[in-house]
């Protein structure tokens, strides 16, 4: 059986991730961040929490990211700090957990011979659209010190494939949402404000267009690349389709069949060179390797975020701007 470790796998994607591997017949190791209250994130409630063995530990400490690898025949590394607006308050702590913390799980990887690293990045690397679809060969554009740290993550997991052989894949995702989403981010901030019955709801700008993938063909996306051996190469996974923000609060307000007022907020506003304004993915080199391809409609999608959001909605601060 495939020994397979996924880091981040307490938060959003990779708890997702975690569960679609178990489901395939994979031995799955999940690391969780280090915390006093034993509290495992998104896999705390899993149903498949029996099936995987959860490690606590921090990416930022070699030592521990040694131990981590051991016997590991491919590693699914998805931990990083990921919100944007919290990288402009703290991007020190962005440098040392993206940018040291890759560089501690490759390092151990090497060390152990794994078969296989996929690294994630994210479609922020490109900055707003130079040319759209947006392809691998697209320049990379550090629009904020988040996308700066992944940008040199990115090239530091090339790094070692091209200085030491190991067999990394660069796993590129574009706009992944759904359920267990953080309300960070636009969509579910969207939904817990209606949810939560507020009449004027405060929210940013909403020209940004976003190519917009439900989490599990996120994930399907990252398994298709355990098939691969293209080391040393990029793959984006986009669902080819973009959408403005004003266009997702239209979708979600006729789902809920809800009338609001939209406040715009300042503080959710990004800096004016920062803000990336257009992002429309080209999956074509992924779909010529593989057979996936994005399956779940926007519609869908966020119908079926609404109902977890429905039911979850004593966890989330509706009335608090999660940075």
């Amino acid at each position: 059986m495939v020994k397979i470790l996924v880091t981040g796998a307490d938060g959003f994607i990779g708890s997702h991730l975690c569960e679609s591997l178990v489901k395939k017949g994979f031995c799955v190791r999940a690391l969780s961040q280090y915390n006093s209250f034993n509290f495992w994130g998104h896999l705390e409630k899993s149903e498949f929490l029996k099936d995987i063995k959860l490690i606590s530990g921090d990416l930022r400490d070699s030592f521990f990211c040694a131990k981590l690898v051991k016997d590991i025949d491919v590693v699914f590394h998805l931990g990083a700090l990921i919100a944007i607006p919290y990288s402009y308050i703290a991007p020190q702590s962005y440098v040392d957990t993206n940018i040291q913390g890759t560089l501690n799980m490759l390092e151990a990887a090497k060390n152990e011979g794994v078969s296989k690293f996929i690294h994630t990045s994210t479609s922020e690397v490109y900055g707003s659209a130079i040319y759209t679809p947006i392809d691998e060969k697209h320049p990379l554009q550090p629009q904020s010190p988040y996308s700066a740290s992944k940008i040199s993550a990115d090239m530091m997991a090339l790094s070692y494939y091209n200085s030491f052989d190991l067999p990394v894949i660069v796993a590129r995702p574009f706009n992944a949402y759904g359920p267990r989403q953080s309300a960070r981010a636009i969509i579910p901030s969207i939904i817990t404000q209606i949810l939560s019955g507020q009449k004027e709801i405060k929210l940013g700008d909403l020209s940004p267009k976003r190519d917009l993938n439900f989490v599990l063909d996120t994930c399907e996306g990252f398994i298709s690349l355990l098939n691969l051996n293209n080391f040393g190469e990029v793959f984006n996974i986009a669902s080819g389709i973009e959408y403005s923000m004003q266009e997702v609060l239209d979708k979600i307000l006729k789902l809920t069949n809800k009338e609001v007022k939209i406040i715009t907020d300042k503080q959710r506003l990004r800096p004016k060179n920062s803000e990336v304004t257009r992002l429309l993915g080209d999956s074509s080199k992924l779909k010529a390797k593989t057979s996936w391809s994005s399956k779940i409609s926007i519609d869908e999608g966020l119908a079926l975020t609404i109902s977890y959001i429905e039911k979850n909605l004593s966890e989330y601060k509706s009335g608090i701007y999660n940075v």
